[in-house]
């Protein structure tokens, strides 16, 4: 392989996903995370991307949704693949005609449960407390037009017990992300097999 495979990751908060995925390739010769694109102004994954010494840009709702801004820029950096890392708005139409079967998402439950427009982060967790379910975990799938919908490449399980809150629950999951999201993604893209979870 002459050039590393280029990805963009896409956070709307926090970041620890996209700072995860960034130094779980820092130093592999075949995929590099080129750019972090946020569209929230305060984002703190943009204080991780100048951390990790990564370009971020961003992009508001408009940029997103109305113009071919974002689509244009990944465009110019040669980008191959768009990860989808705590990034919260739909991904408009032109990205994935753009990308198709190359824009990836994780989600924190087991689709098709819990998924859909407004179920994100915490609201998640405390729905599946809420609920008295026993297990849940994450799914890691490709996009379609649709929240929180397309190909299922992975899931991993966790259980919940009657003890626990959104909180603990949240942590679980977290667990979960650091451990399989990174290695997922460079499966996928990389055509190699998918890890296992041994131990649910």
């Amino acid at each position: 392989m002459d050039k590393p495979i280029k990805l963009a990751i896409l956070a709307s908060g926090n970041g620890t996903n996209a700072q995860q995925i960034s130094e779980y390739f820092a130093n592999s010769k075949t995929v590099k995370v080129d750019l972090i694109i946020y569209n929230k102004r305060d984002a703190y994954v943009a204080k991780r991307a100048e951390n990790l010494g990564i370009e971020s840009r961003y992009f508001n709702r408009h940029d997103f949704l109305e113009t071919d801004n974002v689509l244009n820029l990944l465009k110019e950096r040669n980008i191959d693949y768009i990860i989808l890392a705590g990034f919260l708005l739909l991904v408009p139409e032109n990205l994935l005609s753009a990308f198709p079967n190359h824009i990836i998402n994780i989600h924190p439950a087991l689709l098709p449960k819990y998924g859909g427009k407004g179920m994100y982060g915490h609201h998640v967790h405390e729905a599946v407390v809420a609920n008295h379910e026993s297990e849940t975990g994450i799914t890691i799938h490709v996009i379609d037009h649709r929240y929180d919908c397309g190909t299922t490449l992975f899931q991993a399980y966790c259980k919940v017990l009657p003890i626990d809150t959104a909180d603990d629950v949240a942590a679980k999951i977290h667990l979960l992300e650091k451990e399989f999201f990174p290695r997922v993604i460079e499966s996928y893209i990389l055509n190699r097999p998918m890890p296992t979870q041994h131990d649910k």
